[in-house]
């Protein structure tokens, strides 16, 4: 009997997460919200970022944030109980949130990364999110 030691990944380029941003800041420019678009690779590692000119600052660590919860977790953000959502955050020092506006990042049934935006509402935000992953899964496909 063998025993299988590694086992096949699909990564996210630069390239895949330049895109991802590009198609956040294009729909934010269309809302009219300046945001911070992060988008981070499977392991959580920052592999983009935008501020937009006027997106608010504090924002920066809370689109890094729900793009890593999103990665961790394999699901958006935001929709996490109450309860356990203290927990994660407790958990994770903070790490890890449970607002609106962090969608994973899905590639050959793979979680390739995250990406997370923030600076509107969360609505806003989540909106922004799914647009920039909209234009990614068009990208892949065929």
């Amino acid at each position: 009997m063998s025993v299988t030691l590694l086992r096949p990944a699909t990564k996210l380029t630069h390239r895949g997460a330049l895109l991802l941003v590009a198609a956040a800041e294009e729909a934010a420019r269309a809302m009219g919200v300046p945001q911070c678009i992060a988008v981070v690779d499977e392991g959580c590692n920052l592999v983009a970022f935008l501020r937009m000119d006027g997106a608010r600052v504090l924002s920066i660590e809370s689109a890094t944030r729900k793009a890593m919860t999103a990665a961790a977790t394999g699901k958006p953000t935001g929709g996490i109980a109450p309860d356990k959502a203290l927990l994660l955050a407790e958990a994770t020092s903070g790490r890890m949130t449970n607002l609106l506006g962090g969608v994973p990042l899905i590639a050959d049934g793979q979680v390739v990364g995250g990406i997370g935006v923030g600076s509107g509402t969360g609505e806003q935000d989540l909106e922004v999110a799914q647009a920039a992953v909209a234009a990614f899964m068009r990208a892949q496909a065929p």
